[in-house]
């Protein structure tokens, strides 16, 4: 180390050209049931320009197992869920594990939705629940406003 010098730390201002980060993380934490990565982001960056502009928040895709771990631990039920939300403070709005194979599940039941549209609506359904919609208590507000995003979503 040479005597008399000194290093100095110059902040520079971020670099126009560098996209800004994502507000989002998605995390596919499963490997039973393949989703389409590219229309799962395309949805969220929507999503998030939309409804939650400057919120970050995190959809991590996962296994039946691994769901109802969370949903016997936070809510006290032993099986597994589609969705669970887990709200944050300050500007992280929180957490939404989807189970993926559950999703699978309804879509293979239902006529019209695919595993990927179902994906969509299960973390719209999460996003509603982080910024403060309950539809246990809320008489069908959460639900009307829910269904009237689905059609300006398209899932």
């Amino acid at each position: 180390m040479a005597t008399g010098s000194r290093s100095r730390i110059v902040a520079s201002a971020p670099d126009p050209s560098e996209p800004e980060p994502e507000p989002y993380l998605l995390v596919n934490r499963q490997r039973k049931h393949r989703v389409n990565r590219v229309r799962i982001v395309a949805f969220l960056q929507r999503l998030t320009r939309e409804l939650a502009p400057g919120k970050p928040f995190s959809v991590v895709l996962v296994s039946d197992l691994v769901i109802e771990k969370y949903n016997r631990d936070y809510r006290g039920v032993n099986k597994p869920t589609d969705v669970l939300s887990f709200a944050s403070e300050d500007d992280y709005l929180g957490d939404i594990l989807i189970s993926v194979e559950t999703a699978s599940d309804q879509a293979d039941r239902s006529p019209t939705l695919s595993l990927d549209k179902n994906v969509e609506r299960l973390t719209l359904h999460g996003v509603l629940h982080l910024m403060g919609y309950d539809h246990e208590t809320d008489d069908g507000e959460m639900r009307a406003l829910e269904l009237r995003l689905r059609r300006r979503f398209r899932c």
